[in-house]
């Protein structure tokens, strides 16, 4: 038996909202859209470096306000990246932590992802 990384789903209500967070300011890209049909809620998987997540507008996928850790290298190149882009609704600091360095950003819809790196400390 393998598994593979797991794909945590996170419940969006805005469209436009969820893009300007998540490909605007943290740098995902959009893999795949799924909607079954014109006027129905979105579906979508977005990736960055190996970091898989799924977005859904679906009442049933998720709950909102969910947390998530992310372990990675280089936070601090991540963290500088992000402090230079031109977003006003978040501006995530680094904490030193037991565990390693950790930067926390939450999306417009009260779910967070903690980034860390314990590597650092």
């Amino acid at each position: 038996m393998s598994f593979e990384a797991a794909v945590p789903i996170v419940r969006i209500f805005d469209v436009a909202k969820a893009q300007d967070h998540y490909i605007g300011f943290l740098g995902f890209t959009v893999d795949w859209e799924h909607r079954f049909g014109a006027d129905f809620p979105l579906y979508c998987q977005i990736s960055r470096s190996g970091l898989r997540l799924h977005l859904s507008e679906h009442a049933g996928d998720a709950t909102p306000g969910g947390n998530m850790v992310v372990y990675l290298s280089g936070l601090r190149d991540f963290h500088a990246e992000l402090a230079a882009r031109p977003y006003r609704y978040a501006r995530p600091g680094l904490t030193d932590q037991a565990w390693g360095l950790e930067m926390q950003v939450a999306d417009p819809f009260g779910n967070r992802i903690r980034f860390i790196d314990r590597r650092t400390v």
